[in-house]
């Protein structure tokens, strides 16, 4: 499942989450080139996935990458180690965002709630007096889209934060928490209201300012497009854009796809928690096995049931020793 520039999503993401913007990588490049970019920042980048792909775009076009997260991941430290086209800001987003020079394009992918989401919209529209550069959203469909998450709640201020449930897990059509669904850092404990979740903040900061344009497009937990409409390449971003903003169809397929995959992760939750009942009623066994108490037992009963007891040693002994269940390969073995 190779992506431009040969790039293999599935390298990093082995439970096909589908989690990264690398994902949607054909969305992202047309965006870039339709702008012509000369500068892009990536807030949250993490390991490094979308910013190798925004690297290998880059560099024909002259243009300079920015990554920022306060929390990178070794894989991303030693790729901005072997490129010195890549400027690593190891800081929050807000924080960051307070100094550098606004790039051309702005790609929004890092703390999934609706207070981030809003400052990181408004400090980049501010820096550019008011005109934004070309915003780019990751999860601005379901379970971001109403539903806050946060990397630490305690960066937010308190009077901007939803309840929480730390380890929160989610299912799709459930509003609440949904035992052994998806698990998420520190998840809304609730999903919609105002003033919650990643669609609600770019809608509203869109909504105050009827210059911007939006388009959602449905894949991969969602892709949001923010451009001011009398940029030079407006149109043509309009028109290539089009087909797939709230594309109904594509919105079915995503809808089936973490439907799927939310299933997936809850009929694993299942096994996993029979897998461990059943160990340990086999430690169970194999002590009673072992002891001479049951020995005991099963000498009195078969004087008193005539050598016909209702179990034995060897009916717990042949149970014991059955071939294994088969494994979920989803759990690791």
């Amino acid at each position: 499942m190779e992506l431009p520039f040969g790039l293999n999503p599935h390298e990093t993401d082995p439970g096909a989450w589908g989690a990264s913007l690398l994902y949607n990588a054909e969305l992202l490049l047309a965006c870039l080139d339709i702008s012509q970019a000369k500068s892009v920042a990536e807030v949250g980048a993490f390991a490094g996935d979308l910013t190798r792909l925004l690297l290998l775009w880059a560099e024909p076009h002259g243009a300079r990458v920015i990554a920022i997260d306060p929390a990178p991941h070794e894989l991303l430290e030693q790729l901005a180690r072997q490129r010195e086209d890549l400027e690593l800001v190891r800081e929050t987003s807000l924080q960051a965002l307070e100094h550098i020079a606004i790039p051309d394009v702005l790609i929004i992918d890092g703390d999934h709630n609706y207070y981030t989401v809003t400052e990181e919209l408004r400090r980049a529209a501010a820096a550019r007096d008011g005109l934004p550069p070309l915003l780019l959203v990751h999860d601005v469909c379901w379970p971001h889209a109403r539903r806050d998450d946060y990397f630490d709640p305690e960066q937010i201020p308190a009077e901007h934060r939803q309840p929480v449930v730390q380890g929160g897990t989610l299912y799709p059509g459930h509003e609440g928490i949904w035992p052994g669904a998806l698990p998420f850092r520190w998840a809304a404990a609730r999903e919609g209201g105002a003033r919650n979740g990643v669609l609600t903040a770019v809608e509203d900061f869109v909504a105050e300012r009827p210059e911007l344009v939006l388009a959602v497009v449905p894949t991969f937990f969602g892709l949001g497009v923010v451009w001011h409409q009398d940029m030079p390449y407006a149109a043509e971003l309009a028109a290539m854009l089009k087909p797939w903003d709230r594309n109904p169809l594509i919105a079915r397929l995503e809808r089936n796809r973490v439907l799927h995959l939310s299933s997936a992760h809850f009929q694993s939750s299942l096994f996993k928690q029979a897998q461990d009942r059943l160990h340990e009623a086999e430690k169970l066994l194999q002590k009673m096995l072992d002891s001479r108490a049951f020995w005991a037992a099963e000498m009195y009963l078969r004087l008193r049931q005539r050598g016909k007891p209702q179990f034995s040693r060897k009916e717990v002994r042949e149970l014991l020793n059955r071939p294994q269940p088969i494994k979920d390969p989803n759990l690791g073995g």
